[in-house]
């Protein structure tokens, strides 16, 4: 895949710049890992996690030639001397640049990799997406980029000129952004390359890495990354193009398989039963009830905002777990109320959700017998569900008429049967991520032959403008706009169906039976035939631009 010059210019001239202090020392050039590799030593390097992709040329090494070439005297003047060791290295690293493919890479920690206190202080605003795309992008081996940052995740997708250079750029920007050493993010982070990184976004869109499997709060959050990149220098076409793809494979899954159907947490069914028992009109109107803000109460709140739920009363011995929870909810009406007007919160609950570690109950028979009794359009019905153990409802509140308890022994079927139907749904969800998996895959290896479909039609136009030029010419200077006219579309219909049978066998997006390596082949015989590459003195003259440009 050519590389953009708006990004590859600044990071050759970069990569110059520090070949022309090295120029006196070529071996040690050779050398380095630090130095220009070819693919098979990067691979052996990096030790990725995905192969590296059809296509790749093997980087040129640079052998140091000999200052003192003879020179010989023709026809009176002197024969060019050997080229210089710097042009070789110049040479050598525009080559690496422009024909080695670019990789995406994932460099991630999430809930699964890293404890929380460290994703605080990696995770990235939403306002701040595209000033941290900014700065990925400015780093010497970075193309495009995107983050993914939520609660369980902080990712950052690359496409990196160079995988370990780039994953190495990547962490000490996290490092100093974070305030976190590099050698701690590096014992929790996670890398994916290519297809490994591909698999993974489409597996984190459909819900299958995430904590409740299926969830669908994910997808909105990838959606919310394209959303922001719009627009955003950096945000190019392989990380755009990945991030859709991936929302086509989120909303796919949830579709074809309904994973997200069902809970699988206790919490996460207490919820689902209280409001499989509501009437579905009240479902935004009841009055929920938590008392306790520890883990399993704020999984019930997290839940109840998922099901659309924006207001409610948290009961619990303090206030500061409540401030905490309402400062993470954002948008969401979290009331605090200490344990001493429990009794009256009860009064005015419809749904009331106990998790607290009390080893007393909270609720008996008597205390519930008197409270005033809930409307019609609820169900007439105040329901208790009691997630605790040991429980915090008596059992003897189920002879009130008025009331209904579920405890855990009655979720717990529950959740146990959702999980095993969500694993069978995760196993046919991940066949249709090998399926889109492998369309993007199709896609993005077509983008590398389209430098070439643009190199082959300009070559076809200058001589086409060329020869039209001359004909004319010939034909004088009274000649009829009409004939013209004429002599212009026949000479550009010439053109374009001699270009459509090369055209055609340089298109492979998975829609026929032509394979990407006869493609490949097709485009590297065209290179061959029509000297199609980019010429190294253009490319300079390009950097310099650049350079010059950002030094303004």
């Amino acid at each position: 895949m050519a590389v953009s010059t708006s990004f590859a210019g600044a990071k050759l001239e970069a990569l110059l710049l520090k070949s022309s202090t090295a120029a006196a020392s070529t071996s040690s050039w050779s050398a380095s890992p630090s130095r220009v590799l070819s693919s098979s030593q990067l691979s052996s390097f990096c030790k990725p996690i995905g192969s590296r992709r059809a296509g790749i040329h093997k980087g040129v090494r640079c052998e140091a030639t000999s200052a003192s070439s003879e020179v010989s005297v023709q026809n009176g003047q002197n024969a060019i001397s050997n080229v210089s060791a710097l042009e070789q290295l110049k040479t050598s690293a525009a080559d690496r640049y422009t024909k080695e493919r670019s990789s995406i890479v994932v460099i991630g920690l999430s809930v699964h990799t890293a404890p929380v206190e460290m994703r605080e202080k990696l995770a990235i605003p939403e306002a701040e997406w595209p000033r941290a795309i900014g700065e990925l992008c400015g780093l010497n081996h970075i193309e495009e980029a995107a983050v993914l940052s939520t609660c369980n995740r902080m990712e950052i997708y690359v496409v990196a000129l160079s995988q370990h250079r780039g994953v190495k750029e990547v962490t000490e920007w996290m490092s100093k952004t974070s305030g976190i050493p590099v050698s701690e993010i590096c014992q929790h982070r996670f890398l994916l390359y290519n297809k490994d990184a591909t698999q993974h976004i489409f597996e984190v869109s459909a819900g299958l890495d995430s904590l409740v499997l299926g969830e669908g709060q994910i997808l909105a959050q990838v959606k919310q990354v394209v959303k922001v990149g719009q627009g955003v220098v950096g945000f190019g076409r392989n990380i755009s193009g990945l991030f859709k793809h991936a929302i086509t494979v989120g909303k796919r899954v949830r579709t074809e398989t309904n994973i997200a159907a069902g809970a699988v947490s206790v919490s996460s069914a207490a919820v689902e039963l209280a409001l499989m028992k509501l009437p579905e009109p009240s479902h935004a109107t009841a009055r929920m009830l938590v008392i306790g803000a520890g883990k399993m109460g704020k999984l019930v709140i997290k839940h109840l905002v998922a099901k659309g739920c924006t207001k409610m009363v948290v009961v619990n011995r303090t206030e500061e777990r409540v401030a905490a929870i309402r400062e993470e909810m954002k948008g969401v009406e979290v009331i605090y109320k200490p344990l001493t007007e429990m009794p009256t919160c009860a009064a005015e609950a419809d749904v009331v959700f106990t998790s607290t570690a009390s080893e007393n109950p909270l609720f008996l028979k008597e205390h519930v017998e008197d409270l005033p009794p809930v409307g019609q359009e609820i169900g007439g019905l105040r329901l208790f569900v009691d997630i605790s153990v040991p429980r915090n409802v008596g059992s003897c509140v189920a002879d009130v008429e008025t009331a209904r308890v579920y405890n855990v022994d009655d979720l717990k079927e529950v959740v146990a049967a959702n999980k095993e139907d969500r694993l069978r749904k995760a196993m046919e969800a991940q066949a249709i991520i090998a399926e889109e998996s492998k369309q993007f895959e199709a896609w993005r290896d077509s983008l590398e032959t389209v430098p070439t479909i643009k190199k082959l039609r300009a070559y076809a136009e200058r001589i086409r403008a060329a020869e039209l030029e001359k004909c004319l010419s010939k034909m004088g200077d009274d000649i009829p706009k009409k004939t013209r006219r004429a002599v212009d579309d026949l000479s550009r219909g010439i053109v374009n169906k001699l270009l459509h049978g090369p055209m055609q066998h340089l298109r492979c997006d998975g829609s026929d039976s032509r394979t990407l390596s006869e493609t490949l082949e097709n485009m590297h015989a065209l290179n061959r035939m029509f000297s199609l590459e980019t010429e190294i003195a253009v490319l300079e003259q390009k950097i310099r631009a650049k350079v010059e440009q950002n030094q303004k």
